[in-house]
């Protein structure tokens, strides 16, 4: 006779899936272009598209965005981070930068930008555009200035950016400045 405490217990669904996934064309490549910072508040109210919710389509405020070209040795993750005790998860999203080259400018913009949580607009190399901290903002969690001890070595910064939000981040529709956002024009030239 079966053990009726096995046939008490039933689990609840909490999601209903809608699809399934191919693989996908080897077309894609790793890697990012840029990322643009963005003063945390400066973002307004936000709109959707309204058939896909992890699209942005526009901000209603009028935020100017500082770009930071990127090479080879920057990235982008985003990570579930969950506990079946508490019947919680969220997105943990983090944003590795390496800059070369070390210079007054840049010590003193990064400095600032440890101090606040901006938001973060990351251009991958497939043209996605992902908005980092959205609600919650970014903030510097780790750092280096280094000069390096061979010839060959790294003279220049690393940066790691950290958010948390509910969600995964949002992609962008298109560009930057079809959702409001205005590119500032001055970068440092080290």
């Amino acid at each position: 006779m079966p053990c009726p405490l096995f046939y008490s217990y039933k689990k609840m669904a909490c999601t209903i899936l809608t699809t399934g996934r191919a693989v996908a064309c080897e077309k894609s490549v790793g890697g990012l272009v840029a990322a643009y910072f963005i003063d945390y508040g400066e973002l307004g109210a936000i709109t959707y598209d309204v058939t896909d919710t992890d699209v942005i389509t526009a901000f209603a405020g009028t935020p100017t965005a500082y770009k930071y070209d990127l090479r080879e040795q920057s990235s982008f993750e985003q990570s579930f981070v969950g506990s079946v005790e508490n019947g919680t998860i969220y997105m943990e999203q983090t944003l590795n930068l390496t800059f070369t080259k070390l210079d007054k400018a840049t010590n003193k913009e990064l400095k600032l930008m440890a101090y606040g949580r901006p938001h973060i607009i990351v251009e991958d190399q497939n043209g996605n555009f992902f908005v980092m901290g959205l609600v919650n903002g970014a903030e510097v969690t780790a750092g280096t200035i280094v000069t390096g001890a061979a010839m060959g070595d790294l003279t220049g910064y690393t940066l790691t950016l950290s958010g948390k939000e509910k969600v995964p981040a949002n992609f962008l529709e298109s560009t930057l400045a079809s959702a409001g956002v205005s590119a500032s024009a001055t970068q440092i030239n080290p």
